[in-house]
């Protein structure tokens, strides 16, 4: 008899699939109990000797990693789809194929995006408060005023597939939507009915900032005090993408200063956010924990993905969704 393939899953996952590799005795999985992620020293000794690594967006997956994980190491499957985390190009020095999850959770993302514009807009979450708080006396003619989104201009950096479906939903609200991407998407935008722009122009001109676009070296910081600069008082960044695409610091300062009108954001530089960060102080300030692919569908599906490309790996066969091909 076969042995079976050795896994190391760092946290319990939710889905049919992951239910299904429990029972399959070709399977001896070590899955990582409770919430929080293994620390370093526990993740290096349980990935010694597998043959599967299943991982999520918590776990650094560098060469000590894959080094402490040895030769038997043939898959590292990630339940996300931003693998910033994940060294790719050690990965595929070593001839170890890494999946990920897209396009399952873009409408969930998107959905995310558009909860915290209006959220933002119309200070939802401060006025929430404001009657638990047992503040709410009267109504007064400008009582917790916002700002419109109907009619608005929505600039949006990054524009794949999750840029696209927030600029889709921009329709019903009849907004003027703005795109900037890394590479022209002429065809995209036309068909969502967004004008391409220069990184600039976007920035100048929205009302609202959406920040959907990938986490790499280039990208970092990429809205930094010159883009606050050019951003419009009053204006609204919102970021469901990852947090070191914004200049944190630069950010705290545009707000503090008026710079900027607000601020949406469902990710942080720091995850979680360190309760000493000015942003949790602002009412003009929306955090929320990283949420935006939380549906209990799609998170079901991602791990639905997760395990297949794990089992695609260890079989030896093309992963479903492999990260660079």
């Amino acid at each position: 008899m076969t042995a079976p393939y050795r896994v190391f899953i760092t946290r319990e996952l939710p889905g049919r699939e992951f239910a299904k590799l429990r029972d399959d005795p070709a399977f001896e999985l070590d899955v990582w109990p409770g919430d929080f992620p293994p620390s370093r020293s526990d993740l290096l000794q349980h990935v010694a000797g597998v043959d599967g690594l299943v991982c999520l967006i918590t776990d650094s997956i560098d060469s000590p990693v894959l080094d402490a994980a040895g030769a038997r190491l043939k898959v590292v499957s990630q339940m996300a789809v931003g693998v910033d985390n994940v060294d790719v190009a050690a990965c595929a020095a070593r001839g170890i194929p890494v999946g990920n999850t897209p396009g399952v959770l873009t409408e969930t993302t998107a959905d995310m995006a558009w909860a915290l514009i209006l959220a933002s807009a119309r200070r939802v979450v401060e006025a929430a408060e404001y009657v638990k708080d047992g503040q709410w006396q009267t109504w007064t003619p400008t009582q917790m005023a916002g700002i419109d989104v109907y009619g608005s201009t929505l600039g949006i950096i990054g524009f794949g597939a999750i840029g696209q479906a927030i600029a889709r939903r921009a329709q019903g609200f009849g907004m003027r939507v703005l795109c900037w991407n890394r590479s022209p998407r002429p065809t995209e935008s036309a068909a969502v009915g967004a004008q391409q722009c220069e990184f600039d122009h976007v920035l100048s001109q929205a009302d609202f900032v959406c920040v959907s676009i990938a986490l790499t070296d280039d990208t970092r910081d990429l809205i930094d005090a010159r883009a606050f600069e050019l951003m419009k008082p009053g204006a609204i960044l919102v970021n469901t993408a990852r947090g070191p695409i914004v200049d944190e610091d630069a950010l705290v300062e545009a707000l503090q200063g008026g710079q900027i009108g607000g601020a949406g954001l469902d990710v942080t530089a720091v995850e979680p956010l360190s309760m000493e960060s000015p942003l949790l102080s602002m009412d003009n300030v929306v955090v929320l924990p990283h949420i935006g692919s939380a549906s209990m569908a799609t998170r079901g599906k991602m791990a639905d993905m997760a395990v297949a490309n794990l089992r695609a790996g260890l079989a030896g066969e093309s992963l479903p969704n492999s990260v660079g091909g």
